[in-house]
């Protein structure tokens, strides 16, 4: 049976209490976020400040303690393995997935690694404080997440990029070459197609809202059909709808991009827009044996 809340904050402050190497305990990620609405994918995202790292990576029994993992990822070790600077000294994290489904990502901070960190990130709740060690902070608030309004060469660029890559994905599939389309379409094109819903967003909501991780609230703030394509522009599993995804991508951007450049008086080059569609458009009905673009 899954730990209740109540249950792992127990656990993990009463670890805390009874070892004399831990000095503090914050907490961060989402369970520190008012606006966040709570369920059972929360990890406990935790800092425990101690004297010194070395003894407990010397000898890790200590982790036992919190249950059993059905995974443990260790980035540090991995960053080190893998030729990358780490500085075990001051700082290391532990990456716990149990399997009475809770998870806790707990990170060992220095003094000196706390005194570089602590309050960087708004949304930190002070858990435990036995040395008076923990500043105080502002309440927590992920405002520093919210939507940003676009400057201008923020949009123009959004703009010009994307009608510039866009061809891109129809080169790559009037050659055959899907996997590439879709590397372009992931990497390239459909960002800044979010960038630009996400503006809308922001739009419609005066900025003081945030998209979340990888923009997974953008579906509370769009119509149902315009989420509906949105997500046909994923469906990318075959040629035709690799062309279907990529038209659709194409008639979102022009349909929201004028929207969001009138609300701040940016000029909206829409002849730029239909001439790249329309080579978009043309690339898809060239003939496969065809000797010359035009």
């Amino acid at each position: 049976m899954m730990r209740t809340e109540k249950e792992m904050f127990d656990l993990i402050m009463g670890v805390a209490k009874r070892d004399s190497r831990i000095r503090a305990v914050y907490m961060n990620g989402s369970r520190a976020n008012p606006n966040v609405k709570k369920d059972i994918f929360q990890d406990y995202d935790i800092v425990y400040v101690v004297t010194e790292t070395s003894s407990f990576l010397s000898d890790e029994r200590w982790i036992s303690g919190f249950g059993e993992p059905i995974i443990i990822q260790e980035p540090d070790r991995l960053d080190k393995l893998l030729g990358r600077i780490v500085d075990f000294k001051n700082s290391y994290m532990y990456l716990m997935q149990f399997t009475d489904g809770n998870r806790i990502d707990l990170h060992l901070q220095t003094i000196d690694a706390l005194k570089k960190e602590y309050g960087t990130d708004k949304l930190t709740v002070p858990l435990l404080d036995k040395d008076n060690c923990l500043q105080q902070l502002p309440k927590p608030s992920d405002e520093e997440f919210w939507v940003k309004k676009p400057t201008y060469g923020q949009y123009i660029s959004c703009c010009n990029n994307f009608w510039w890559v866009a061809p891109y994905c129809a080169k790559g599939l009037w050659r055959q070459e899907i996997l590439y389309m879709v590397d372009v379409m992931n990497s390239y094109v459909r960002p800044e197609l979010l960038t630009m819903l996400c503006w809308y967003a922001g739009i419609k909501t005066e900025f003081k809202v945030s998209m979340g991780k990888a923009n997974k609230l953008l579906v509370d703030y769009l119509d149902s059909d315009v989420w509906t394509r949105l997500m046909k522009t994923y469906n990318m599993s075959g040629y035709e709808f690799s062309w279907h995804a990529l038209f659709i991508t194409c008639e979102l951007f022009a349909a929201f991009a004028p929207k969001v450049g009138h609300v701040f008086d940016y000029e909206y080059s829409s002849d730029e827009a239909e001439r790249s569609f329309a080579f978009i458009r043309h690339i898809k009905e060239l003939p496969k044996d065809a000797t010359g673009i035009y």
